[in-house]
């Protein structure tokens, strides 16, 4: 038997007919198998589910059976839910699931992505859930203006509010601006009841959510008020140059062309910016372009502005929010491939029509 790491101990795979192996692991006694394994044994159901692999426990003795694939990532698996268990990370059936995927993926480990904090608040850590997540997590450290593009609940507005609160705790900056275009389904401000404040409210309470997640709910309204945190309509970044500031515009693919040109130039000294929207969610008139599709083709390539794009892999919410975005980006698919058919066919019969018919 040979150790692996500081955590576990592995044996050699040894032959087990001409497809499957066999192997072992060995978990440390300082590590609670109850911690590893779940109550009642639900962790393991989940990695029995996922794989093929025999799996037996036997005290502190994992053993796997099975191809030499699956068996090797079986035992990748458990070493990665030690480090994390080591780590003080709590496994959950989520977190398992999540470490699976990415063994079978990626060549990321699942305990350098799921350990890395981000901040701690009202006994919560915030932390990216997956590889994607982490990378685009990483590259906000890494440039000045980063676009995280993506679908509903893949995290890329909390992940960047979460960084933007711990440049703010640790000095980085002198002030958070979160912003967001008042343009939402189809809905006029000018239609909706109340004072402007009033109206605009709604649109940016998804951003006063987050920041109550994050920050003492007690110190928000001090911290408004004092304008170390503004949260404001696109409308109000004109004409300013935001110094010493990390800013996020969300619901970007809400913004136009224009617009879009207008927030960046807003971009002062030791500031970073984070633009983030869904392009398949656009809720500007018919025939508006929207800026945060046309802002990839222009601003491609430019050193230090980096775009991180998302999928419904990423997705953190209910698992039925994945199924939802690819369901939808099936059917938009199919939406666009009739389209030029349904056009042919337009054409073909206005030319067969007779001069009378005209």
């Amino acid at each position: 038997m040979s150790e692996t790491n500081d955590s576990s101990r592995t044996s050699q795979p040894r032959s087990k007919g001409p497809s499957r192996t066999q192997a072992k692991v060995v978990i440390p006694d300082d590590h609670s198998m109850v911690s590893l394994l779940g109550s009642r044994d639900e962790l393991l159901r989940v990695v029995e589910g996922a794989f093929r692999a025999d799996i037996h426990v036997r005290g502190n003795e994992i053993t796997i059976t099975g191809s030499p694939e699956e068996s090797s990532t079986v035992v990748r698996l458990f070493e990665e839910l030690v480090e994390l268990v080591r780590g003080g990370a709590e496994l959950t059936p989520d977190a398992v699931e999540r470490s699976i995927a990415m063994l079978r993926m990626s060549s990321d480990r699942p305990a350098e992505v799921l350990s890395l904090d981000i901040i701690s608040s009202r006994g919560r850590t915030i932390r990216p859930k997956t590889v994607n997540q982490k990378r685009y997590v990483d590259a906000i450290d890494r440039h000045t203006i980063v676009f995280g593009i993506g679908p509903a609940g893949t995290g890329k507005t909390y992940l960047a509010m979460a960084k933007a609160v711990r440049a703010l705790q640790e000095k980085k900056v002198n002030r958070i601006i979160l912003t967001r275009p008042a343009v939402e389904a189809g809905e006029r401000l000018g239609f909706l009841p109340g004072t402007l404040y009033e109206k605009i409210d709604p649109y940016l309470r998804p951003l006063y959510d987050a920041l109550h997640d994050m920050l003492d709910p007690d110190s928000i309204p001090r911290l408004m008020a004092a304008g170390t945190i503004e949260v404001a309509p696109l409308a109000y970044m004109r004409g300013r140059t935001l110094n010493d500031a990390y800013i996020i515009l969300d619901e970007a693919q809400n913004t136009s062309p224009e617009q879009m040109k207008m927030f960046l130039t807003r971009l002062g000294f030791n500031s970073k910016i984070v633009v983030t929207g869904d392009v398949t969610q656009v809720d500007l008139p018919g025939g508006t372009q929207s800026g945060l599709r046309v802002v990839q083709d222009i601003l491609d390539g430019i050193p230090d502005i980096h775009f991180s794009r998302l999928t419904s892999a990423d997705v953190v919410r209910h698992k039925l929010v994945s199924d939802i975005v690819d369901a939808y980006g099936r059917y938009d698919e199919t939406q666009r491939q009739s389209e030029p058919q349904a056009i042919k066919g337009v054409v073909k019969r206005h030319r067969g029509r007779t001069v009378s018919d005209r």
